[in-house]
C-alpha cells in the first residue's frame, strides 16, 4: 500500500476555488467596463462639450439673451411646435420658458398674473432661471392673458348660499 496523501482537493475546497474564481472574473469585468467608459468619456468628451454648449450657450444664465433666429408657424391660433396660443409674447415665452422646460408645463397650468410671477421667481430662486429684465412684464402679460384661470367645464359650479336640512325618517 502508497501511504501517499491523495492529492485530489475535495468538494469544498473545489467550490471555494470556483466562488474565488467567480468573484475575481466579475470584478475584473466591471473594471474593464468602467475603464472602457473612462476612456470613451476622454475621447469623446470635446465632441460632447461642443454639442452640450452649441445647445444651451444661448439661453443660458452667463447668455440670458433669448434666441431670435426661430419660426413661429401657427395654426388655428396656435403655435404648431409649442401648442402655445398666438399672442404677443409668444415669442419670449418660447424662447425664455422652453429653453428649460416643455411648453407642457404651460399648458396644463392657470395662474393669475401673480401665480405666474410666484412661478417665475421660484425658478429664478431654485432652478437657475435669469433675470428676464424688462421681458418679464411682457411674458407675464402673455401667461394672465392665455393661461388665466378658468371657470369649471363639464360639471357645474359648487353649490352656494344653500340652507340644508335633515331629512327624517
Amino acid at each position: 500500500m502508497n501511504n501517499v496523501p491523495d492529492k485530489q482537493p475535495s468538494n469544498q475546497a473545489k467550490n471555494q476555488l470556483f466562488n474565488s474564481l467567480t468573484k475575481s472574473v466579475a470584478g475584473l469585468a466591471i473594471l474593464v467596463v468602467l475603464l472602457l467608459g473612462l476612456v470613451l468619456l476622454v475621447v469623446f468628451q470635446p465632441e460632447i462639450s461642443k454639442r452640450f454648449n452649441a445647445t444651451t450657450s444661448e439661453t443660458s444664465p452667463k447668455n440670458p439673451e433669448p434666441l431670435t433666429d426661430f419660426t413661429t408657424e401657427l395654426v388655428d391660433g396656435k403655435d404648431v411646435e409649442t401648442g402655445l396660443l398666438a399672442g404677443e409674447g409668444l415669442e419670449l415665452v418660447k424662447a425664455n420658458c422652453t429653453a428649460c422646460h416643455s411648453s407642457a408645463l404651460i399648458l396644463q397650468n392657470r395662474f393669475t398674473r401673480e401665480g405666474w410671477h410666484e412661478r417665475i421667481v421660484w425658478m429664478q430662486e431654485t432652478q437657475g432661471l435669469w433675470e428676464l429684465g424688462g421681458n418679464e412684464s411682457i411674458i407675464l402679460d402673455y401667461l394672465a392673458a392665455n393661461y388665466a384661470p378658468e371657470a369649471p367645464k363639464g360639471r357645474r359650479v359648487p353649490l352656494t348660499g344653500i340652507e340644508w336640512y335633515e331629512l327624517k325618517d
